[in-house]
């Protein structure tokens, strides 16, 4: 009963901040909701909550992701994108050290989570708003640590045969990438894994695990070079939407085999008789009303939010070896004899 009571108070303080940051927002409003929170460098100094959905929302008291960590690294730092809710942050690290465990590198390399305080972002994600989705690169984590420079320069990898319509690279692909890709799925928290639809068609094929796990694995399009998780909306976080529950089953049917049909891929057909409008950007008044509250919120000091108190990891740098540098991590384009060295394939579990 307290929680409850406590949720009702939070939610109506937010609406009075709305209403006491009305003429702020009235300014607000003229800007792309974009460009409101992309601005904005350091989280609200609030309790922890998402707001919304994860393709229209925000988030109060967001932490983020040490940039370094004994298993995992933050990349592409001058994005600003390694802030999420706690839940998602305490994931994250202990997915690092669990696919550790499974042969991927020294751990993970963390793309974007969310912008300090969500939010539509500038460029790219259409999700990422509440902090509650994060996206892992299909690249192992070296034992040499990568510099700024080298996170923000390193190129992706894709797991696709460019060559031909939505195929897996199996020069690339390996067990250990489906086990890394199962080992995410398997957590409860975990509502869905985004992966490029041949990704989750060479799973179905080939996953010789507890198969009930592949139906939180989707088909989406892109994610060939990197994986998303998406988590559940936190316990009692009344304010956060959520989202319909997968269906049940292991996803690989029909709406799989949708996927390598035409109908996916083709341009849409121009309409001569509509006349075209300019699409209308995502307005600070589309978003919970909350949002321009969290906007509004003063902001906490960057040390004071990074999830367990560290800002970075700092240990002595590995010594550099031929098979962990980055070329042979990431991969050179492969001629059919060559195979990518690490990681190392390991048998299923």
């Amino acid at each position: 009963m307290a929680s409850i009571s406590g949720k009702i108070l939070r939610l109506a303080a937010a609406v009075f901040l709305c209403g006491a940051f009305a003429g702020t927002s009235a300014a607000q409003e003229g800007r792309p909701a974009k460009q409101l929170f992309g601005a904005v460098k350091l989280p609200s100094r609030t309790e922890a909550e998402p707001l919304g959905f994860y393709a229209k929302g925000c988030m109060s008291g967001a932490v983020a992701l040490p940039t370094d960590g004994p298993t995992w690294q933050a990349m592409r730092l001058s994005r600003n994108r390694r802030w999420g809710n706690p839940e998602m942050i305490a994931l994250l690290e202990q997915f690092s050290r669990d696919a550790a465990k499974l042969g991927w590198g020294s751990g993970i390399l963390v793309g974007d989570i969310s912008q300090p305080r969500g939010g539509p972002m500038l460029t790219g994600h259409a999700s990422h708003q509440i902090g509650l989705d994060a996206d892992i690169w299909f690249t192992p984590k070296p034992t040499q640590p990568l510099t700024p420079q080298q996170r923000e320069d390193m190129p992706f990898t894709s797991m696709l045969d460019k060559s031909k319509f939505l195929t897996v690279d199996t020069r690339r692909w390996t067990n250990t990438h489906a086990n890394v890709v199962m080992q995410a799925a398997s957590y409860p928290q975990v509502e869905r894994v985004f992966v490029n639809p041949a990704i989750k068609k060479k799973l179905c094929e080939t996953w010789t695990g507890d198969r009930s796990l592949l139906g939180k694995v989707r088909p989406i399009y892109g994610h060939d070079e990197h994986f998303h998780i998406r988590i559940h909306c936190p316990a009692g976080a009344a304010s956060c939407q959520r989202q319909a529950p997968v269906a049940k089953g292991d996803g690989c049917d029909k709406s799989l085999a949708w996927w390598f049909t035409k109908e996916p891929w083709a341009p849409p057909k121009p309409d001569p008789n509509k006349k075209p409008v300019k699409p209308r950007p995502v307005m600070l008044s589309d978003l919970p009303k909350a949002c321009a509250a969290v906007l509004a919120a003063p902001s906490r000091p960057e040390e004071d939010a990074t999830f367990g108190g560290a800002m970075a990891y700092t240990s002595q740098p590995a010594a550099p070896s031929p098979a962990e540098n980055i070329e042979a991590i990431i991969g050179e384009p492969l001629s059919a004899s060559m195979a990518v060295p690490i990681p190392t394939p390991r048998p299923l579990q």
